[in-house]
């Protein structure tokens, strides 16, 4: 089986997955529907959701973070995509009865994971970055984010990449921050 890989921020006290079902509910699982792990397809995804969650948008607040972000190993197929429109898999709390129905009704159906747009970057915010002789420059052409949904008790391998670290401020801009 090929492997994609995920990037995903923790609280840096605890492992990388969630493994009950007490979970807080989010946009794609409710309460009592866990364990959902959610899967950024870039560390800047994964950094914005929880920029995005914990409604920062000062680079000064930062100084104050300390979460783990890991590098995990996920399936590469058997995904499913939900058929909802754009508004609603990118949206804000609002949307999470809609989107929270659509992961259900996949579940219902054997769906085991799912795919969607990633709600936390604006568009173009997994474009990353190209290396240059005088430093670094804007990778082109400019690419949306990926989430990754993996429902139930998963046996992942995962590497971690910061421990107890915060998102690099340059991230803060690339945020569709919840209102």
């Amino acid at each position: 089986m090929t492997q994609r890989i995920g990037f995903r921020h923790c609280d840096p006290r605890f492992g990388f997955l969630w493994l009950s079902a007490t979970q807080p509910q989010a946009r794609w699982h409710g309460d009592g529907e866990g364990p959902a792990n959610y899967f950024a397809d870039t560390p800047t995804g994964a950094w914005a959701e929880f920029l995005r969650h914990e409604g920062i948008t000062d680079a000064a607040d930062l100084a104050g973070v300390r979460r783990s972000l890991w590098v995990v190993e996920l399936p590469d197929d058997g995904y499913e995509a939900p058929a909802l429109p754009d508004a609603v898999l990118r949206g804000g709390m609002a949307s999470y009865a809609a989107c929270q129905a659509a992961a259900r009704a996949l579940r219902a159906a054997g769906a085991e994971r799912l795919e969607a747009p990633g709600a936390a970057l604006l568009p173009g915010g997994a474009s990353g970055s190209h290396a240059t002789v005088s430093g670094l420059a804007a990778a082109a052409p400019a690419r949306d984010g990926v989430v990754w949904v993996l429902f139930g008790n998963v046996g992942l391998r995962g590497w971690l990449a910061v421990d107890g670290g915060a998102p690099p401020a340059s991230a803060l801009p690339l945020v569709r921050h919840l209102t």
